[in-house]
């Protein structure tokens, strides 16, 4: 029976690049206890990307975790908006003008059309970021967040 509930998540990405993307997120969280989460979405509900990824951050509860070292790439795809949202205990180690840098690389990759390709590049130097700041220890990480892609309308 179909549930008339469920939806089908956009076709954004093609299959190998969503398993491109989800790869690098497993990758990236080899080397550090940070965990990372790509939202996608057609449309951004607000004039500002940052609050959107704020409020998605939260619903998607990467305040959660022990560390406090979630992070947050949101992209409205449509709308060409793309924002990346830490949490506060990534703050400590990492300066506002490292998020735009990478804010900026994406968007330089969008430009040309690359959307998976600027997404993977980013998430793997987000996770070499972390790597310093939030080491793996295989004897008390795990892995707090789904690494799949999560998306909105």
């Amino acid at each position: 029976m179909l549930n008339i509930f469920t939806r089908k998540p956009p076709q954004f990405f093609s299959v190998e690049q969503q398993n491109e993307i989800v790869a690098a997120i497993q990758q990236a969280e080899k080397t550090t206890s940070g965990e990372i989460r790509l939202y996608v979405e057609s449309r951004c509900k607000y004039v500002d990307a940052i609050d959107r990824a704020k409020e998605i951050f939260e619903k998607l509860q990467m305040h959660q975790t022990a560390q406090r070292n979630g992070v947050l790439v949101y992209v409205a795809m449509k709308d060409r908006q793309t924002a990346i949202f830490a949490d506060s205990g990534i703050y400590n180690h990492v300066e506002d003008s490292y998020w735009t840098n990478k804010v900026k690389r994406m968007i330089a990759h969008f430009n040309r059309n690359n959307y998976a390709e600027g997404i993977v590049q980013v998430i793997l130097e987000i996770g070499d970021t972390l790597s310093h700041a939030f080491p793996y220890d295989a004897a008390t990480d795990k892995n707090e967040l789904p690494d799949d892609i999560a998306y909105g309308r």
